[in-house]
């Protein structure tokens, strides 16, 4: 959903290649072949994880596009070995080589870049603040959206807050007992993995949790802060953004992954109504 006072919500999950979602989400006798083509007209988004482990061929990205509809679009998470390097100051040519990689096939289905980095990356702010120096803001005059999830404690600080929010990139809500888990706003748009699904609820989520789910992704939408989640820091200090518009992402990850398509629309559907 979108408005001259909502961002734009999406929802998604993580891939569509999952061998279970073919019970219960995909109907009987789909090709493989065409679940992307089935999954993109069901969400609005999908997650891309293979690209974490090496970019793909530009006619790869070409052809994600064109099984695609208008308006629909991909999160890419950045190759690893970027994001795992034992110095981020020196991946500036792997990130320019993934980016620059074939990425513009995708056209307008690209969205938001994830720069996920393991629980053993540590802050340390020159060697993490040269790697956001050196992600690229366009690609081919498209603009370009990264997020990043930070997955150690030492994060969880007011230096982390303030680099990200100098180079206004958001960080990733994580809803997860695993992961570090804060919802202090660092950018312009919203990023959300839920990693609490239940295979033993057909939808993945209770229906309270999906209504609380739906309440906050309005409120972020709208420029507003939830009040529910965890913060590192006061909420007031990122003033220059509450209150504007954002654009949300939302995504099932993880957890009871057979549930997730079903998490995934039955939240859709409670954003719609």
């Amino acid at each position: 959903m979108t408005s001259a006072q909502h961002g734009r919500i999406r929802v998604g999950i993580g891939g569509w290649i999952y061998a279970p979602w073919r019970k219960n989400f995909y109907p009987d006798g789909l090709a493989q072949r065409r679940e992307l083509e089935y999954a993109s007209r069901q969400l609005s988004v999908i997650e891309i994880n293979s690209t974490w482990y090496g970019a793909q061929k530009p006619a790869t990205y070409a052809k994600w596009r064109s099984e695609t509809p208008e308006g629909f679009v991909f999160s890419l998470k950045a190759p690893r070995y970027a994001t795992e390097a034992m110095r981020l100051a020196g991946v500036g040519k792997l990130v320019t080589d993934f980016v620059s990689g074939g990425l513009a096939e995708l056209g307008d289905r690209l969205g938001p870049i994830l720069w996920q980095f393991p629980p053993s990356r540590r802050f340390e702010r020159d060697d993490f603040a040269a790697l956001l120096d050196l992600l690229p803001r366009e690609l081919e005059g498209r603009p370009l959206r990264h997020v990043l999830e930070v997955r150690h404690t030492s994060f969880l600080c007011a230096g982390y807050l303030e680099l990200a929010r100098a180079h206004r990139l958001p960080s990733v809500f994580t809803d997860s007992t695993e992961y570090p888990s804060f919802a202090d706003l660092t950018g312009d748009f919203v990023y959300a993995r839920l990693m609490r699904s239940h295979a033993g609820i057909p939808a993945g989520y209770a229906d309270d949790a999906l209504d609380g789910w739906a309440g906050r992704a309005h409120k972020w939408a709208a420029g507003g802060d939830p009040d529910d989640l965890p913060h590192v820091g006061i909420k007031a200090s990122f003033d220059r953004q509450n209150g504007n518009p954002r654009d949300v992402y939302i995504y099932f990850i993880s957890a009871a992954k057979e549930r997730n398509p079903a998490a995934a629309l039955a939240l859709s559907q409670r954003l719609r109504e």
